[in-house]
């Protein structure tokens, strides 16, 4: 979408070769590869001290890097986990914090943070993942307010299961969320779009946007028993 639009672009993930590949498939725009693990601490701060150095103007922030487990908290790594949390909580505040001044500075700006349905209730099975999106959820609503009357806006993208490596990477693609999964595809097409208007929060798919009415109003226990049952296997 942004290709499409003669956005050029600034890639940020661990696997330099990929990002290689990846540039080499855009011929009309430019692209700059960054490799970091922004998992480990400090690599936020490099990928912004790089971006400088390279005086390249950023007017949209894309803060898509994440990843999930499943299984009971005390059976996880703790290592994992907070790895989990550098990465779903932490990358993304450190490098919103680095590049939310600059796109004040010029007036003008949009961020796009993917949290996901999961930061709705609380989950049973991957508790940790889904309070890093309930972070991400209530971070950006709180940036959405304390940016009124200038003319950068901050979109929260929260979707259900979607086709990507997350559900390999959790060990969840075998269980009932991600039954329905979304393709990336849509989600990002949505993402976008919704990001483009200045749109706070949005929600993809119909049954994700009913379950995420619906957690508002049901007692918190019973969500969490049925985010519980949906983790469990088919």
């Amino acid at each position: 979408m942004f290709a499409g639009d003669d956005y050029d672009l600034i890639l940020v993930a661990r696997n330099r070769q990929k990002l290689e590949e990846i540039k080499q498939s855009f011929k009309t725009i430019n692209v700059t590869v960054i490799a970091k693990d922004l998992s480990v601490p400090g690599a936020a701060k490099e990928v912004f001290q790089e971006v400088e150095k390279n005086q390249l103007a950023i007017d949209v922030l894309v803060n898509n890097a994440g990843f999930g487990l499943m299984g009971r908290f005390d059976e996880l790594a703790i290592q994992k986990q907070i790895e989990m949390i550098q990465l779903n909580i932490t990358a993304l505040s450190e490098l919103t914090y680095y590049f939310l001044p600059g796109l004040k500075r010029r007036n003008s700006g949009r961020i796009l943070n993917v949290a996901s349905t999961a930061a709705f209730q609380p989950g049973p099975l991957m508790a940790v993942y889904y309070a890093t999106k309930a972070y991400v959820l209530s971070f950006s609503e709180a940036l959405v307010e304390e940016l009124k009357g200038s003319n950068v806006t901050v979109t929260t993208l929260c979707p259900g299961a979607t086709k990507t490596n997350f559900g390999s990477v959790a060990n969840v693609e075998g269980t009932k969320m991600f039954s329905r999964a979304m393709s990336s595809d849509f989600v990002a097409k949505k993402g976008y779009e919704a990001m483009m208007r200045g749109k706070r929060v949005i929600v993809t798919g119909g049954l994700n946007k009913m379950g995420a009415l619906g957690s508002k109003f049901l007692p918190r226990s019973l969500v969490a028993k049925i985010a519980k049952y949906i983790a469990g296997e088919k």
